[in-house]
């Protein structure tokens, strides 16, 4: 997918304000049995399509809306991702402004997730 260059922009901008991480790491963590919250950004036709293993889903749309009631305690580990990474970096770092300190986005999306050949659901 080709996206606008306003677009890209912005996410550059932030993602200097935010974490990232590999599909591998988050690979890794599931593997070393580590808490936290996986959650897929993504739209809703595309969360129903096949999405992550363990993901649960709150589309980019409502996060800021429903954050609070699906993780309450704003030190919780919590990773996003959405189809390639722009888009968890947005919410991540429009989470980080409601006061979660440990977000991180997921670089490359479900496109790595899958390409990586880790579990879908």
């Amino acid at each position: 997918m080709k996206h606008n260059s306003g677009f890209l922009q912005l996410v550059e901008q932030v993602r200097r304000r935010i974490k990232e991480c590999s599909v591998t790491e988050v690979k890794a963590r599931f593997d070393r049995g580590e808490p936290f919250h996986f959650i897929d950004v993504r739209e809703d036709h595309e969360f129903a399509k096949d999405h992550a293993r363990g993901a649960r889903h709150l589309g980019k749309g409502i996060i800021e809306r429903d954050i609070e009631s699906v993780v309450p305690d704003k030190q919780d580990s919590i990773v996003l991702y959405c189809g390639g990474g722009y888009r968890s970096a947005l919410a991540a770092d429009a989470l980080q402004q409601m006061g979660y300190g440990n977000v991180i986005s997921m670089d490359g999306g479900i496109r790595a997730w899958r390409e990586a050949g880790y579990p879908l659901e």
